[in-house]
């Protein structure tokens, strides 16, 4: 009973990770953050929400597209963890469930990884916390998945 309750946890900490991640900053520059969103700026008091073209030439369309992947991949990776978590919790061994999230995740992974490398690197950015719960979300929903698909092997 014990093992069931953890993977559990382990699921909706990889699909708390992927929320959070996709709306969370990436870098911060100054007072302007960058993510899959796009950007914010609060100059003055004033907060105003852009796209990601404005960060000049550095910015190449399929760049841009990439955040727009990070951001549907990682929603589709936490529905799909959601759903693992929601199936072992009902005592169930959603096997399906959990080869759907790695398949989920490693898409995830390899949009999220390309975004990640490819960023223009515009000014003097700092890594904020989107970049690590992303990270957390592919390691935590990995591990939960990778769980359930041995026991179900086991039995």
């Amino acid at each position: 009973m014990k093992s069931r309750w953890i993977g559990v946890g382990l699921a909706l900490l990889g699909a708390f990770g992927f929320a959070l991640a996709v709306q969370s900053p990436w870098w911060t520059i100054g007072e302007v953050t960058i993510g899959p969103f796009g950007t914010r700026h609060c100059f003055g008091g004033e907060c105003v929400e852009r796209g990601l073209a404005w960060l000049g030439e550095g910015a190449s369309d399929l760049w841009m597209r990439s955040a727009i992947a990070t951001r549907a991949a990682g929603y589709i990776a936490m529905f799909a963890l959601l759903a693992l978590a929601g199936g072992m919790a009902a005592k169930r061994e959603p096997v399906l469930v959990a080869r759907g999230v790695l398949a989920a995740i490693a898409t995830a992974f390899a949009v999220g990884v390309y975004f990640f490398i490819a960023f223009p690197g515009v000014g003097d950015p700092a890594l904020d916390r989107g970049v690590f719960m992303y990270a957390a979300g592919v390691g935590f929903g990995t591990v939960a998945a990778i769980r359930l698909l041995r026991s179900a092997a086991r039995t």
